[in-house]
């Protein structure tokens, strides 16, 4: 029977082996997106004021850049948006990625410079809105969700620097951030987090089933069509939708109050870590498979301890930080909460280094401690860096982010069916620069536009 993908075997082979880039290097592209973001909610208050609803606007989220009345002014809102927001990171990502370091120094001087000119230079009837906690919160989320749409497709081309994708063993690239991003993500804002009474198993069981067949759904359509895997990442069947559906599942089924989790999460990690360190990390980096499905899936299964140990961290972190004191003025709240963001985020860097120099190197592979730490720490950096935009007044998020975050799961499914479709029809590993260029602009933007007319008209695909 002929493939469907011709070039299987080469785009696996452009995937394998690769080693990663350094803790810094990562840390400067990654901040290109967020500058990006807050430079965008800087500028919100330059918009046409007459292709807005304002009043509908701030009933329903004070922090957003007003809805507009048609879809011709929302789809012109878009466009803009995707501008700010999506073509810095194409290219700094791609073609511009040995200037992360200077671009994310002259995104800092642009951010600092208009933050100022705004700050001193706004009209006194400018009221300084103390920004709601969800604001920042949606702001991160989506840029973690952009940023792995993006990557997912761009890796498959060469003009995406092989040192941002994914480790084979040890390391770390920009891509490794993607799954642990999405569960610490998750529970950071999680039921539990906000001290909400979590479900019981049975419920757990029924709101995680969307993930299982869409698990299975992916294995059935890349063994359908020959699609390249990439078996060293999680095994031969398992896949990521699997991963957040188990964590899902044993947070559920262990039910404990959001300021034990930590204590909890850490004493799966160390435990981990210590099986890892006596003899597990061996076998789980070996490419020697047995025939059963433990042997076939053993990194997907035994990374699971790490990323509910992560899941549990990142739930006990967004209650102290976010969720924990309600009786706070909104003013007291975010200071306080800024102040935690940073420190943690710094704290969690320096144990990450210690942990990758004198216990274990970094692993996505096997998500071990060094891991979660080094996720932990980029994410709430991550968070902090959003926060600052509570300094400055009239600073309003973005009309695609909040499409995106009514629909993250669901954007995530239609970008891996955008690139599904890119690969199985355009020979990636030979297309010229300009080519793919044009193509991942045009992959973005008719994600970031189906999202965002899809919310215009409240669709919302929430499978759970």
């Amino acid at each position: 029977m002929a493939s469907f993908n011709t070039s299987k075997q080469l785009k696996e082979e452009f995937v394998s082996n690769l080693t990663g880039s350094s803790f810094s290097k990562i840390w400067a592209l990654l901040s290109i997106v967020p500058i990006s973001m807050v430079l965008r909610h800087l500028t919100s208050s330059f918009r046409p004021i007459d292709c807005y609803d304002t009043d509908k606007s701030l009933k329903k989220d004070d922090d957003l850049i007003g809805a507009p009345k048609n879809l011709s002014a929302y789809f012109a809102t878009l466009i803009v948006d995707f501008l700010f927001i999506l073509i810095p990171m194409t290219l700094f990502f791609t073609i511009l990625a040995d200037w992360a370091y200077i671009g994310s120094f002259l995104g800092f001087m642009l951010f600092f410079a208009t933050a100022a000119a705004k700050r001193f230079g706004s009209p006194p009837d400018l009221e300084h809105r103390i920004h709601s906690i969800r604001s920042f919160l949606t702001s991160y989320r989506v840029s973690t969700m952009l940023i792995t749409c993006f990557c997912i497709l761009a890796v498959d081309f060469r003009i995406f620097p092989r040192e941002n994708a994914k480790t084979e063993t040890y390391g770390t690239g920009l891509m490794d951030l993607g799954v642990g991003s999405f569960v610490f993500a998750n529970a950071i804002v999680s039921r539990q987090a906000r001290n909400i009474q979590s479900m019981n198993w049975k419920s757990a069981l029924k709101s995680t089933g969307p993930l299982i067949l869409l698990g299975f759904g992916r294995i059935v359509s890349t063994t359908g069509v020959d699609y390249q895997v990439h078996v060293g990442e999680y095994g031969v069947h398992w896949n990521f939708f699997f991963t957040l559906a188990a964590v899902s599942m044993l947070t559920s089924i262990i039910n404990i109050r959001p300021k034990y989790c930590g204590i909890l999460g850490s004493v799966i990690l160390i435990g981990y870590q210590s099986w890892l360190i006596r003899g597990l990390n061996v076998y789980l980096l070996s490419t020697e498979r047995g025939t059963d499905i433990i042997s076939q899936n053993k990194e997907g299964i035994f990374s699971i301890f790490g990323y509910w140990g992560l899941y549990l961290v990142g739930v006990q972190l967004g209650h102290y930080i976010f969720f924990g004191n309600n009786s706070q003025s909104a003013s007291r709240s975010n200071k306080a909460a800024f102040i935690k963001t940073w420190l943690l985020g710094i704290l969690t860097g320096l144990l990450t280094l210690l942990l990758d120099r004198h216990i274990e190197r970094v692993s996505r592979r096997m998500c071990n401690l060094a891991y979660v730490t080094w996720i932990a720490s980029l994410n709430l950096q991550l968070i902090g860096g959003f926060m600052l935009t509570d300094y400055i007044p009239g600073s309003k998020i973005s009309a695609l982010e909040e499409a995106f975050n009514r629909n993250l799961l669901a954007s995530f499914v239609l970008a891996n069916i955008f690139t599904g479709l890119v690969n199985l029809t355009t020979d990636t590993l030979s297309t010229s620069t300009i080519s793919a260029i044009f193509l991942l602009v045009g992959y973005t933007f008719c994600v970031s536009m189906i999202i965002g007319i899809a919310d215009f008209y409240g669709i919302r695909l929430k499978f759970w």
